[in-house]
């Protein structure tokens, strides 16, 4: 079952960045994964040091998970500023030839 999720997610994955580019859907997933990391590494090890089980932290996740999504934002906007940066430099750094437009009649 595990797979067919992997799967699933793979196709929506291609299917998006087809769809809205590299840099947009790279935005995207670290939108959603960063968030998602920190929120089940949290949990799991706050099961264990609380509850001396990583399923109770698990189980235990929707209190956690708005304040670690909420807190995780900077983080976020740190990356997606950086990918941004980053192509707009590559941008700015090719050659522009700037061309002036006549008119039939001027000529």
């Amino acid at each position: 079952m595990t797979y067919v999720v992997l799967y699933i997610a793979g196709i929506i994955c291609i299917w998006w960045t087809y769809r809205v580019g590299w840099r947009e859907a790279f935005k995207k997933i670290l939108s959603i994964l960063i968030p998602s990391a920190l929120i089940i590494l949290f949990n799991v090890k706050a099961g264990r040091l609380l509850f001396r089980s990583p399923i109770v932290g698990i189980i235990s996740i929707l209190p956690t998970a708005i304040l670690i999504y909420r807190g995780s934002l900077p983080l976020v906007n740190g990356f997606n500023n950086w990918i941004d940066r980053k192509a707009n430099n590559f941008t700015e750094s090719q050659d522009v030839v700037d061309a002036e437009v006549i008119s039939k009649e001027d000529a």
